[in-house]
């Protein structure tokens, strides 16, 4: 039986892994909250949006706490990434080609939706997609993980993906971020750095996460298997047609585009205040 939140009737798709280096990860969290809007105002169904970008570190509104951000931007930048601070909690994140991220969109304008129930249902989802290949996919915290929370997804204890969850008037977006293909461990040494070097030993109030790289791999190292991103893809869209759910492909509306440049240089401005600091 799949989760409750998963039997939507309809889902709107709006499929974005395909833009490309120019696509800004900044406005994908802007396309987020003004989807989070739509749905909740009842104007959109359900939304599922896939979503990539390339070489980009997203870091999250307490590591601009760290007492020396300035060196460890600098170290990342220096490694052909771009940085930028997103408008939710968690911490640091590797975003690239080989990472697929999954927005789930829903209302809970009518019934309130527990934290809880939307990392059930990405938790859910997952498993569903790669039930197949017969691995236990567990959600709990992955101590040495970049980004740890409760519902790191994890197989054989190494974490390959991370769930956080954004609600934006009457719309939840549940996001999660796969790493498909690539080294883990490699992306997990590159925010060891990046601590490292934003912190030089300092006391902070907040406890930063001491990672361990060998604790996070992709899922094509866990499974044996050369996973593409369209892989993946397809395996998504069967599962959520196996729940009897009607699938549409979508873009953003002429009513939802005003929406998005509002909240696309909310963030902007956010990023420019942030990191220029």
């Amino acid at each position: 039986m799949a989760n409750e939140l998963l039997q939507q009737p309809r889902w709107r798709i709006i499929d974005q892994s395909h833009l490309g280096p120019i696509f800004d990860a900044k406005q994908s969290f802007a396309i987020d909250d003004t989807l989070c809007t739509m749905v909740g105002q009842g104007v959109s169904e359900a939304v599922v949006r896939t979503w990539v970008h390339h070489d980009t570190i997203v870091l999250g509104i307490q590591d601009t706490k760290l007492p020396y951000l300035r060196e460890g931007i600098s170290f990342l930048q220096e490694q052909g990434y771009r940085v930028m601070v997103r408008n939710s909690g968690g911490l640091a994140v590797v975003l690239d080609e080989g990472v697929l991220n999954i927005s789930l969109i829903f209302s809970e304008t009518k019934k309130a939706i527990d934290i809880n129930q939307g990392y059930e249902a990405m938790w859910a989802l997952i498993q569903q997609m790669f039930a197949s290949y017969g691995a236990i996919i567990e959600a709990k915290e992955i101590e040495g993980s970049y980004c740890p929370g409760s519902y790191d997804l994890s197989i054989n204890g190494k974490k390959f993906a991370g769930i956080s969850q954004r609600r934006v008037r009457g719309g939840v977006a549940v996001q999660i971020y796969i790493c498909v293909h690539g080294s883990g461990s490699a992306r997990a040494e590159l925010i060891r750095q990046f601590y490292e070097r934003s912190l030089q030993g300092a006391p902070t109030k907040f406890m930063y996460p001491r990672i361990v790289p060998e604790t996070m791999a992709s899922l094509s190292e866990l499974l044996h298997v050369p996973l593409t991103i369209s892989d993946v893809m397809l395996r998504l869209l069967e599962t959520l047609r196996s729940f009897g759910a009607e699938l549409y492909s979508s873009v953003l509306t002429q009513e939802e585009w005003p929406l998005y440049e509002h909240h696309l240089q909310r963030m902007i401005e956010r990023n420019e205040k942030t990191l220029s600091q």
